[in-house]
C-alpha cells in the first residue's frame, strides 16, 4: 500500500472586484482597446484644454465692473459685465428700487417647488400651499395692493418670469396630458378624435408659431375692448404646448400595460375609473418618468422663446442689458455662459430629482 502525499491545490487568483472607483474605471474606460484608445485620445484633449480654459475663465479673468480693464492685453473672461448687469439679467426692466419684491417672490416659488419634491409634503394640504404662495408671488410682482405700487406683467422679467412660467406650465400641463392620454385611448370616437386632433395640431407647429398665435392673433378675435394679459395668453401657450408632448409620453406609458390586468380588474367588478386610478395609471406614471421629467426639462428651457412676445426672462434680460449699453457688448458671451450656467443648475437638478422618484417608484421591482 503506497502512502498517499498530500498535494495542496496551487491558489487561485482573487475574483475581479465588480464594485467601487477602480472597478468601474477598468469597465467604462478600459474594457475593450477601442475604449481604452478612446479614453486616451479624450483624456489627453481634455488635459490640453482644461488648464487654458481655467486659465482663461479664472486665472486671467476680470471681476471688476469696469470695461476698460476688460480691454486689457492678456484679460481673460470679462465678468464685469456679469458684475455690472446682474440685476437687469435677473430681474429685466423691473424697477431698481421695487427689486426686492421679484427677488422674495423668486424665493417663494423655489421654496415651494423644494416643497412640492419633498415627500414629507406629500399631503393633501400642498395643494393649499399652492394656492397661498401663488396669490403672495402674484401679490408681491403685481401690486396695488398693500401700499406695494402697481407694476404690469410687462415689465416682469429674468429669472422669477422664467421660474414663474416654466413652473405653472408645467402643473396645469400634467393634468390636460392626462386627459388627453386617456381620452386618446378611449372606446368612444369622438373623444378619441378630438384628442388625436389635439395632439397633432399642436406637434404639428414649433412653439415659437403658438406664442406668436397666443399674443398677436388671438386678440383679433376677441370682442372690441375685452383683453386678456399677454402673460395669461403666453402661459396657455406654453402650458398647451407642453400637454401634447406630455400626452404622447403617458399614452406610452398606458400602452405598455398588459391587457390582463385591465381584463382582471374587469373580473373584479372594478369600474373603468378605479380600474385606471388603482392599477393601471401608477404603473404607467412609473414607467415614464424619464421621460415626463425630459418633457419638463424641455418646458423650462422652452421659456427662452417668450422674447418674442417681448416678456424679458433670462435671456431676452440680457439681450436688454446689453443692447442699452453699447461698452458691454463685445462681452456678451460670459453673459451667456452665466445663464447657461443658472439653465444648467436648474436642469441638472431636476435630472437628479428624476432619478431618485425612478428609484421610488421601481423599489419594488428591484432585486
Amino acid at each position: 500500500m503506497t502512502a498517499q502525499i498530500f498535494q495542496p491545490i496551487a491558489p487561485r487568483p482573487a475574483p475581479i472586484r465588480t464594485e467601487g472607483l477602480v472597478a468601474w474605471i477598468r469597465f467604462n474606460l478600459f474594457g475593450d482597446w477601442m475604449t481604452a484608445l478612446m479614453t486616451v485620445v479624450i483624456g489627453g484633449a481634455l488635459l490640453y484644454l482644461i488648464p487654458q480654459l481655467l486659465s482663461w475663465a479664472i486665472f486671467r479673468a476680470s471681476w471688476l465692473p469696469n470695461f476698460d480693464a476688460c480691454r486689457v492685453d492678456g484679460v481673460g473672461a470679462c465678468w464685469g459685465v456679469v458684475t455690472e448687469k446682474y440685476r437687469i439679467i435677473l430681474f429685466g426692466r423691473y424697477p431698481y428700487e421695487e427689486q426686492w419684491r421679484p427677488l422674495l417672490a423668486t424665493l417663494l416659488m423655489l421654496g415651494l417647488l423644494v416643497a412640492s419634491c419633498t415627500r414629507a409634503f406629500w399631503h393633501a394640504w400642498l395643494a393649499m400651499l399652492w394656492i397661498v404662495v401663488l396669490t403672495l408671488v402674484f401679490t408681491l410682482m403685481y401690486g396695488n395692493v398693500l401700499g406695494l405700487s402697481k407694476m404690469e406683467t410687462d415689465r416682469w422679467g429674468g429669472l422669477p418670469l422664467t421660474i414663474l412660467l416654466s413652473s405653472l406650465s408645467m402643473v396645469m400641463a400634467f393634468p390636460i396630458a392626462l386627459a388627453v392620454a386617456l381620452g386618446r385611448r378611449s372606446n368612444l370616437p369622438a373623444i378619441r378624435t378630438f384628442c388625436a386632433i389635439y395632439v397633432e395640431l399642436i406637434r404639428g407647429v414649433p412653439l415659437i408659431s403658438v406664442l406668436f398665435m397666443a399674443s398677436f392673433m388671438f386678440p383679433l378675435f376677441m370682442p372690441q375692448g375685452f383683453t386678456i394679459d399677454v402673460l395669461i395668453r403666453v402661459l396657455a401657450g406654453i402650458t398647451l404646448f407642453a400637454a401634447a408632448y406630455m400626452a404622447e409620453v403617458i399614452r406610452g406609458g398606458l400602452q405598455a400595460i398588459p391587457k390582463g390586468q385591465i381584463e382582471a380588474a374587469a373580473t373584479l367588478g372594478l369600474s373603468y375609473w378605479q380600474t385606471q386610478g388603482k392599477i393601471v395609471l401608477p404603473q404607467a406614471l412609473a414607467m415614464v418618468v424619464p421621460s415626463i421629467m425630459n418633457s419638463f426639462i424641455s418646458t423650462f428651457k422652452d421659456t427662452s422663446l417668450v422674447t418674442i412676445v417681448s416678456l424679458y426672462e433670462l435671456t431676452g434680460a440680457l439681450s436688454l442689458a446689453l443692447n442699452s449699453d453699447s461698452n458691454w457688448r463685445p462681452f456678451k458671451i460670459e453673459g451667456y455662459l452665466f445663464i447657461a450656467m443658472i439653465y444648467f443648475v436648474f436642469c441638472f437638478s431636476m435630472s437628479r430629482y428624476s432619478i431618485w422618484v425612478e428609484k421610488q417608484v421601481n423599489q419594488g421591482k428591484q432585486r
